[in-house]
């Protein structure tokens, strides 16, 4: 089963492009998708699931990513529905609260194109290795050396961001597993229940994962890894076609923000 931030190991021509070719479709993508409105939600929507067809990834594994993120959108819309001024919608008044025309709009686009983003992250993520990724944000970052600042270091932090995702996953779910053997209730119907749960779950957890990192960084420290400038032993390197690919994407991208 996959989980969010897993690397997936297929052959495919998605699977063989240079990260930082797909580092780039990403944010191109995401800035896309963050200026356009149904229609074009809709086009970036097929972008998306024929990127993913072409990286033999199956359309039940790209959505059982945003099953952990599914909670939160859902609070997200319904904020969006409820507090959100405009027209009523006549069939369903709630009390003082009234679903609005405007809001109905506003949450389904809202949320489309958060799924969205993060469905494009997982694509990224499902088909390029985290050294991969460590690689292509050090390149795509090394102008920021002029301002002092490691492009090395800054690629680290945030791989070892998506190396943790999953981690954390496997942690919050050995946790949850350990208190229900113990007789815990995670579905209570009271707020103080429901508070005393998620301390339940959240004490433990934060323990493990301070506990991992301190794992992780004496597992470094043990390799000599030391901060600044480093070497690879397999150089990046952009072909012909991967310029154009690059050249394609950046001329899409702002042609549909300027348009």
């Amino acid at each position: 089963m996959y989980r969010l931030g897993q690397y997936v190991y297929l052959e495919s021509p998605v699977h063989r492009l240079d990260p930082r070719v797909k580092l780039i479709a990403v944010i191109a993508l995401s800035i896309i998708i963050l200026h356009v409105n149904l229609i074009g939600l809709t086009t970036a929507s097929a972008i998306a699931l024929a990127i993913s067809l072409l990286a033999r990834l199956s359309l039940g594994s790209v959505l059982k990513t945003l099953r952990p993120v599914l909670p939160f959108f859902c609070c997200l819309f319904l904020l969006y529905i409820f507090f959100t001024p405009g027209r009523p919608l006549p069939p369903f008044p709630i009390g003082p609260m009234q679903i609005t025309y405007e809001g109905l709009n506003l949450g389904i686009l809202q949320v489309w194109k958060f799924l969205l983003l993060v469905a494009a992250a997982s694509i990224l993520t499902m088909t390029a290795t985290q050294s991969e990724i460590t690689m292509g944000l050090e390149r795509l970052l090394r102008p920021i050396r002029i301002a002092g600042i490691s492009s090395h270091d800054v690629a680290m932090l945030l791989s070892l961001a998506l190396r943790f995702m999953p981690t954390l996953l496997d942690e919050m779910n050995c946790v949850s597993q350990a208190q229900l053997a113990r007789g815990a209730n995670f579905n209570p119907r009271h707020l103080s229940g429901k508070i005393r749960a998620i301390r339940y779950l959240a004490v433990p957890l934060a323990i493990n994962i301070f506990r991992r990192c301190d794992e992780l960084v004496d597992a470094m420290e043990a390799r000599g890894y030391q901060q600044g400038h480093r070497t690879y032993l397999r150089e990046l390197v952009l072909s012909r076609s991967d310029y154009c690919l690059i050249a394609a994407i950046i001329i899409i991208s702002i042609a549909v923000v300027a348009g």
